[in-house]
C-alpha cells in the first residue's frame, strides 16, 4: 500500500484502528521520519484516542491512552536489551488493549505469534510504501484493502 503524505497515512491508521480488537499487537519497522507515529496516531482516532494526545514515547518507553480499547504506545528506539520490553510487563496487559510497538526490529523477538509486522518505507517526499504482515484473514487486512480500493 502506498501513501502519498502525512495524511493519507493517518487516514490509513484511522481505517486499521477501527477494526482492532482486544490482544491485538503491531510491530512498525521504518527508518527515522517515516511515518511510524502519524501512522498509529491515526490509528489510535480510530480507536478513539484523540491524535493530539499521542507522541512518540522515545523516552518514556510506554504511553497509555484510554479509547474504545486501552492503548499501550511503546517505542523501543532506545532500547539495548529486548528484556527492557519485557521488564516492563506491557507485554503481558496488552490482551486487555492494542499493543502499537514502533522500532520492533530493535527487539523483534517480542513480537507474538499472529502479532502484525508493519513495514514503512520512505519512497521519497511524501510518499510511503506500507506492508502489513499479518496472519491470513486478520481484519485489518481487509480494512487496508478497502481503504486502498478507496484511495
Amino acid at each position: 500500500m502506498r501513501t502519498t503524505g502525512d495524511d493519507e497515512t493517518f487516514a490509513l491508521g484511522r481505517a486499521v484502528g477501527e477494526v482492532l480488537a482486544p490482544g491485538d499487537f503491531l510491530g512498525l519497522e521504518g527508518p527515522m521520519g517515516a511515518g511510524k507515529t502519524r501512522l498509529i496516531q491515526g490509528i489510535c482516532e480510530g480507536l478513539g484516542v484523540d491524535p493530539r494526545d499521542v507522541t512518540s514515547p522515545t523516552y518514556a518507553l510506554v504511553n497509555t491512552y484510554s479509547g474504545r480499547l486501552a492503548v499501550y504506545h511503546l517505542d523501543l528506539y532506545r532500547v539495548v536489551d529486548p528484556e527492557e520490553v519485557e521488564s516492563t510487563g506491557v507485554l503481558d496487559v496488552a490482551g486487555d488493549g492494542v499493543a502499537l510497538v514502533e522500532w520492533i526490529d530493535r527487539a523483534r523477538e517480542v513480537l507474538p505469534p499472529g502479532g502484525v509486522h508493519v513495514l514503512i518505507q520512505d519512497e521519497g517526499p511524501e510518499l510511503r510504501d506500507i506492508r502489513f504482515e499479518a496472519p491470513e484473514g486478520a481484519p485489518l487486512l481487509g480494512a487496508v484493502s478497502n481503504f486502498a480500493a478507496s484511495a
